[in-house]
Formats: structure tokens, sequence, C-alpha cells
């Protein structure tokens, strides 16, 4: 027995030298044959296959700069909610809070977690309490979370100083995020969707900036045998307090045996790591934050997918 561990360990060793941190030994003792693409928000419209294909191409673009290939004969599923997350937010009809005081329609549960989501991102991007002052001027109300001048105060701070993503973006990811985590009517329709492409047969999950939340969601409330050697993140909010806080208490999903997460660290939807101060878990997550996003607000999936250390831990945990 002592002779098997210590073969299995050098041989794991000797596969993920050379990039860094790997995905840990014990994921490596069943790998998967099926890939599962979770996207994120704001895909509504759009074409599910040609988005599928994207993806793979970017998969492919990573793989050929660690001479690497991605197996032809594993089976991609990549399930499409996009029309069906706008159908909803259409129906919930929590407007944006930019556009809702003029209206008088102003939801104050998504303004308090909207304020607490802004505040984590402000602090995360370096954008300074003085140049949150700019911003409100010579507003004699209380600051806080309840006060719809505040937190556009907050969204404009970070819109001019945090870089990277404008304020109306910022603002539709939370509510999107906002609805998702808050309304169980909202998850329980997006989750159908996706775990209806999940199987019991071992399956690598990856899930960007929204699809990460679901993918957590599902690993971690589904009641089926489901074997996930691997879990990749990209672009993930769960360390933000406003949504880590609707799935406490935090846990490992029971599926999964090694959770990976990368991160640009200029993606302010995705500024924090998964580490044991903002999403303390056990077995712990492998946070991953050198990714170079490309995209203009550093929060697209296309740079995170062909990033070689996201790229070779995905190819890592495949087999067919």
């Amino acid at each position: 027995m002592y002779d098997r561990r210590k073969f299995l360990k050098l041989a794991c060793t000797a596969a993920f030298t050379g990039l860094g941190a790997s995905v840990p030994v014990g994921a490596q003792t069943q790998r998967a044959t099926k890939l599962l693409l979770i996207h994120g928000r704001a895909q509504q419209g759009l074409n599910p296959d040609k988005l599928k294909a994207e993806w793979m191409a970017t998969l492919t673009r990573g793989a050929s700069q660690i001479g690497a290939t991605v197996p032809s004969c594993i089976d991609v599923e990549f399930p499409f909610y996009g029309d069906k997350l706008d159908e909803l937010t259409r129906a919930a009809d929590v407007p944006l809070t930019s556009a809702a005081r003029p209206r008088g329609q102003v939801d104050n549960e998504f303004l308090e977690f909207q304020a607490n989501f802004a505040e984590e991102v402000r602090k995360g991007a370096g954008v300074t309490d003085e140049e949150v002052e700019v911003q409100y001027g010579n507003n004699p109300e209380p600051r806080g979370p309840q006060n719809w001048a505040w937190v556009q105060a907050i969204l404009r701070a970070i819109d001019e100083h945090g870089g990277f993503m404008k304020q109306v973006t910022l603002e539709l990811i939370t509510r999107d995020v906002f609805l998702y985590t808050t309304r169980a009517g909202v998850r329980d329709q997006i989750d159908a969707i996706v775990a209806a492409k999940l199987t019991e047969e071992p399956t690598v999950v990856v899930g960007h900036s929204l699809g990460s939340v679901v993918a957590y969601s599902i690993l971690s409330s589904d009641r089926r045998r489901l074997r996930v050697p691997l879990l990749v993140t990209v672009g993930c909010p769960l360390a933000i307090r406003a949504v880590r806080n609707q799935y406490r208490p935090l846990a490992s999903p029971a599926p999964v045996g090694a959770w990976y997460n990368a991160y640009d660290p200029h993606d302010v939807v995705a500024l924090y790591p998964l580490d044991a101060n903002n999403f303390p878990i056990n077995p712990p997550v492998t946070n991953y934050g050198k990714v170079n996003n490309r995209s203009e607000d550093h929060h697209a999936i296309d740079s995170y997918l062909d990033d070689r250390d996201v790229a070779k831990h995905i190819l890592d945990a495949l087999e067919c």
C-alpha cells in the first residue's frame, strides 16, 4: 500500500510539473469524459451552438499554448439559460437603481444588496472614500445602503476610478446575481435548465461569472450521485460577502473532487480569491490570480479559457 501511494504521488507530480499550482492530487483518482460549460448573464437572444463553439475555440487556443489539444472524444454540454434569465428578470420587474429613482420605484432589498456588493468592489478596486465623497457632493442625506444617492455615488466612483467596468454593467450584473441568489423561483428555473445536462457520468464543470454561482448552487444541492473530479470557476463573484451570505453555511460541494478558481486582478466582479478569508471551506479552493483578461472590462470568458494555466487544469482532468 505504501508503494502504491508513493507511485501515485510521483506520477501526479510529474504530470503537473511546469505551470505552478495544479489540481490537487486527490482529484486525479478519477478523470472525466464529459465537460459541462455554464455561461454567465447577458446571453439572451444569442445562438447557443455558436456560443458553445466560441467557448471551445477559446479553450483550444489555451491548449495550443501548452502543446496540447482538446480531446475530440469528450462529450461537451452547454446548457443555455440566457433567454430564460432574461424572461425572469423582466417578470421580476426590479429596475436598475440608476433608472428607478426618477420613477420612484426603488426596490429597497435590491438597493441594500447592491450597496453591499458595490462597497466590497470599491474597496477591492482601490477606490477611496474621498473619491466617493466627490461623487456624492453636498448631499445632506445620511450615507448608507438605504440611501439611493449614496449607492449611486459609489457606483459612479467605481466607474471613474475602479477601471474596466462601467456603472451600468456593474448594475446589471448585480441585479441578475441578486435575483438568482434571493429569488427561489428564479434560481430553481435556471438550475433546472443546467442540471438537466449534468449526469452521474464523471464531469468537469466550468462556470463563468453568474454561471460559477449556478454551478456552486447545483453541486451543493443536487441529490444525485454526481461525480465532478474538477470544478473550475472563472470571473466568480462568490467571494463577495453579499453573494456568499446567501449560501451559508459555506461548504465544499460533496460531488467535487477539486475546485480551481481563476481570476484577473482587474476583474471587478472577481477581485477577491475564494480563500480562507473570503470563502472558507474544506478542502480549500485552489486560487490562480494571474489571468490577463484582454477584454475591455477584464470579465469576459474569452481571455479566461485561453489562459495557459486554466486550460491545463481543465485538460488534465479530462480523458476518454
